[in-house]
């Protein structure tokens, strides 16, 4: 099998999380990675949230850092696009960090079990 196949399987599989995420809520890169029994690959789920932020059916912009900042914000049509679609979504942030993190917080490793 070769390296790009894995890449496209393992960003599939990202995708497929992501997809799972509520309005209202976000997550990060490593919980994600974490979920899908790859604990040291949060960068390559980025990776896969930076090819993601045109398609309407992920909604990336429920993907942060573990410490709520927008550090994605840059892969979308313009640097306030990913704070417009939280906001939208009761979701309130400032200065590019989620205000309340923890309570919006989604963790896959606990609500897909």
């Amino acid at each position: 099998m070769s390296q790009n196949k894995d890449r496209y399987s393992f960003f599939e599989d990202v995708y497929a999380v992501v997809k799972l995420i509520p309005k209202g809520r976000v997550t990060s890169y490593g919980s994600i990675a974490h979920y899908l029994g790859t604990r040291g690959s949060a960068r390559m789920v980025g990776w896969a949230m930076n090819q993601a932020h045109t398609d309407p059916d992920v909604p990336a912009h429920r993907v942060v850092n573990r410490n709520g900042v927008l550090t994605g914000k840059h892969h979308f049509a313009t640097p306030t696009t990913m704070q417009s679609l939280l906001q939208q979504e009761g979701v309130v942030v400032t200065e590019d960090q989620i205000q309340n993190f923890d309570q919006h917080f989604w963790d896959p490793s606990v609500e897909l079990t």
